[in-house]
């Protein structure tokens, strides 16, 4: 799986970034002491004098150090536009592209030390929490401001809504390449097979729980290490209700923000689904890509909410013909304040850029390739998401049905996308997976998991030790 913006993705999330956000911070600070003037005479070798073609003033025989998250999306993108880029940069001296499926583990001793690669994937299971390394991040806004490898001024081939995203407090240290989105994933096919259409509305999921029942199915299932899926649905579904107010009471810590009205109906619409039996048994015993094959292989379940790169992530496990398709995730009412087409969408994957990296200039010249039209085109293509540089994704979505429906729904929403961060900024992925996996399995009330998910957010929002931001 994978975010970011939208907590998720891969944020299969069995190790939770609180864990590392503490030990990561005071080491970070106790060893800010130690890193001088030998890191930076490092620094001034690689570097070169910055120019229009060399924005970034990469040394020509200059290494290149990335860490990639190997989930959903693999890590082929990237060594991809690490070929792009040794092409405009043929005397680089090497381009290391690493896999890490544990980014937070692996990384937190290289920040303490000093030594933090030029540029990191920070997604996954255990990514770093930002708000313990944002003094460790260089900003980014050159970046934006450079020329492509096709000549063109970055920030001008961009989706709106990047610079936005990736900004905590004044300070835009996060890329995030994916343009995401989260929705309702179904069978196109087995829904024109028994005549059943998109739900638009928690009314319209009731409805067709029933039907699925009717045909030996259920109607959702979930895994272990994703039920907070849920979480987001039900999230999306709230904001979809009442707007950034409700959004931002979330975003920003508010107390009894679990308690506002339109989550509390979109908690109540699923736990009339969890009593109905139309929620598969046994999900908190399952392993979340188990799960996800019991929706897209048996067939077990007709919907299952999740982030754009699931085609990717089950592409081996897919029924033949199963034709992958998505909607927005469920509105509250029939006219909710945003309209139906609004989706928790936009920009995800998050890329890094730590500060003493030995090759600052490197990691960002990688990133400069992967934001060119060949790496774009190339990652819609084999992995079925499209980027955030537009125009890479053709009419015929290269063949998938999920990239076809994905990329009218981005159409439809237009400016009605929204983003939900709080939860993967302030690492809360590991405490909010223990009450969603209960709920979901008929073991606790709405109001006993309003409580669970309020505790959660004020633990957080009480805690001087960790660093706020403020969302807009």
């Amino acid at each position: 799986m994978s975010q970011s913006t939208f907590p998720r993705r891969g944020f299969i999330k069995g190790l939770g970034a609180a864990a590392i956000a503490a030990p990561l911070a005071s080491m970070l600070s106790s060893c800010a002491a130690g890193t001088g003037g030998g890191e930076d005479d490092i620094k001034q070798k690689s570097a070169a004098a910055k120019s229009k073609d060399n924005p970034f003033g990469m040394a020509e025989n200059s290494k290149l150090d990335a860490v990639v998250f190997n989930g959903g999306y693999g890590i082929a993108y990237c060594e991809y536009a690490a070929n792009v880029m040794k092409k405009k940069w043929p005397k680089t001296e090497s381009v290391s592209v690493k896999a890490s499926n544990h980014i937070g583990q692996e990384l937190q001793p290289r920040f303490a030390d000093g030594n933090p690669p030029d540029v990191l994937d920070n997604a996954g299971s255990g990514r770093i929490n930002v708000s313990a390394i944002l003094d460790q991040l260089d900003s980014i806004d050159d970046l934006l401001e450079a020329e492509n490898y096709e000549g063109k001024k970055i920030a001008d081939t961009l989706y709106a809504g990047v610079k936005d995203t990736g900004t905590y407090g004044d300070k835009f240290v996060e890329l995030n390449y994916v343009m995401s989105a989260y929705c309702l994933w179904y069978s196109g096919s087995l829904f024109k097979e028994h005549g059943w259409e998109a739900p638009k509305t928690w009314d319209d999921l009731l409805k067709l729980g029933e039907e699925a029942k009717k045909a030996g199915k259920y109607l959702f299932l979930f895994g272990k290490e994703a039920a907070d899926y849920y979480m987001l649905m039900c999230l999306g579904s709230a904001i979809k209700e009442g707007g950034d107010e409700v959004r931002l009471n979330f975003e920003n810590l508010k107390p009894k923000a679990w308690s506002q009205e339109p989550m509390q109906a979109a908690l109540t619409s699923l736990k009339k689904i969890i009593d109905n039996g139309y929620m598969k048994p046994g999900g908190a015993g399952t392993q979340f890509t188990a799960a996800q094959s019991q929706w897209c292989h048996d067939q077990a379940a007709l919907l299952y909410p999740s982030g754009s790169w699931i085609e990717n992530e089950m592409k081996s496990q897919t029924k033949s013909g199963f034709d992958m398709m998505g909607c927005p995730e469920p509105s509250v009412s029939n006219s909710p304040a945003m309209g139906h087409g609004a989706l928790h969408a936009g920009p995800r994957e998050a890329f890094l850029f730590p500060s003493k990296a030995k090759n600052p200039g490197a990691g960002k010249e990688f990133m400069r390739a992967m934001l060119s039209k060949e790496a774009a085109t190339n990652f819609a293509k084999t992995v079925h998401v499209p980027t955030i540089v537009k125009g890479s994704v053709p009419e015929d979505g290269f063949g998938s049905t999920a990239l076809m429906s994905l990329s009218k729904m981005l159409d439809v929403a237009e400016d009605k996308m929204f983003p939900i961060r709080f939860s993967t900024f302030y690492g809360m992925t590991k405490d909010n997976l223990v009450p969603w996996n209960d709920f979901l399995s008929g073991k606790k009330s709405v109001k006993e998991l309003t409580d669970a998910m309020q505790a959660i957010s004020d633990k957080v929002a009480n805690d001087s030790s960790i660093k706020k931001t403020t969302f807009k």
